[in-house]
């Protein structure tokens, strides 16, 4: 078990070192740079730099390096925690991009984290009540339920609810601070005041999942259910409460558990329509707006958040799922 968990370590930090490769590529795959859009905006409005100027923009910039030596300035950076300047596409101010994702990265690990107990919380219960009452009201109820949710988008459903709660209850749902917080300092009130406000962006977040998450649970613990190793268990007297949680809801969990994997980067990187709906201070917005705006070193830094997040989601699937199940346990302790 121990080798097995030291080789996919290893495996996780190459699969880093190649994520680092493709994100450069790709964020340097459009024509032109950041400081061509900035010369055209320039000229668009009336100012035209001057050879020298646009030499020192250059060289301020790193932009006069090869990409070679730029993906090796960038990525040695960023071991070593200094993600570079922003190029001022986020709220037009050149700032490091640190400090833009310290503005984000809070508050989008809070939604992130309630999303996703939100998702499993709500979608594991009921999975199990469906399996477990196949072709009832109940089953029908939230099978209907689970393909509404699989069918409305996630930005829909914020509308939703945005107009709901205001034309009804007189409740403006967007943002996570009511305005005379917004700007306050930390305080008892503003937390509490976030908290009432995280309601609607965790069940928007995390509806898509949970609607998934059920379907998934009730088809994997119906197969599970229908096993011979159940259908003795059952002849031989134990109770159906032991037998369901000690087997086959155990061994159902294992294609959720892997789903994590897929699950946590997904909603880390905060749907970037719902939040700009929504109003919420998240990694998507940032993204988008830095990815129109050529801003290498921002959104080369989102992605590579984002991108770890699969890999080290993966990673954590493989020891969650060795947890969950014992096979698997038996077998990597084989293959060590």
């Amino acid at each position: 078990m121990r080798a097995y968990l030291v080789r996919r370590f290893l495996f996780m930090v190459v699969g880093w070192w190649l994520l680092s490769v493709v994100v450069f590529i790709v964020i340097q795959l459009p024509p032109g740079d950041f400081l061509t859009n900035y010369i055209a905006g320039q000229e668009q409005a009336g100012t035209f730099l001057e050879r020298e100027e646009i030499e020192s923009l250059k060289l301020y910039y790193g932009l006069d390096r090869t990409p070679i030596e730029q993906y090796f300035y960038w990525a040695g950076r960023f071991v070593v925690g200094d993600l570079g300047r922003s190029f001022g596409s986020w709220r037009s101010a050149e700032q490091p991009v640190t400090k833009i994702l310290a503005e984000v990265l809070p508050f989008t690990v809070i939604l992130s984290t309630l999303a996703l107990i939100f998702t499993f919380a709500v979608a594991i219960p009921i999975g199990i009540y469906s399996a477990t009452h196949q072709y009832r009201p109940g089953d029908y109820f939230f099978t209907a339920v689970g393909f509404i949710g699989l069918a409305v988008p996630n930005f829909m459903l914020a509308l939703l609810l945005m107009y709901m709660l205001f034309k009804y209850f007189d409740i403006t749902a967007g943002g996570l601070f009511s305005p005379e917080y917004a700007l306050a300092d930390w305080s008892v009130e503003k937390v509490i005041d976030m908290l009432q406000h995280l309601v609607v962006p965790v069940v928007v977040l995390g509806t898509a999942g949970t609607a998934s998450t059920m379907r998934v649970m009730r088809g994997v613990l119906l197969d599970e259910l229908g096993k011979q190793y159940v259908i003795t268990a059952r002849a031989r007297g134990v109770s159906e409460r032991k037998l369901l949680f000690k087997y086959p809801v155990r061994l159902a969990l294992n294609p959720i558990v892997s789903s994590t994997a897929y699950i946590l980067p997904g909603i880390f990187g905060g749907n970037a329509i719902v939040a700009i709906v929504l109003s919420l201070p998240m990694t998507g917005p940032v993204l988008l707006t830095a990815l129109r705006a050529q801003d290498m070193f921002l959104a080369g830094s989102i992605v590579m958040v984002e991108g770890a997040l699969v890999i080290f989601g993966t990673f954590l699937s493989d020891i969650l799922l060795a947890l969950v199940d014992p096979r698997i346990r038996q077998e990597r302790a084989v293959a060590a």
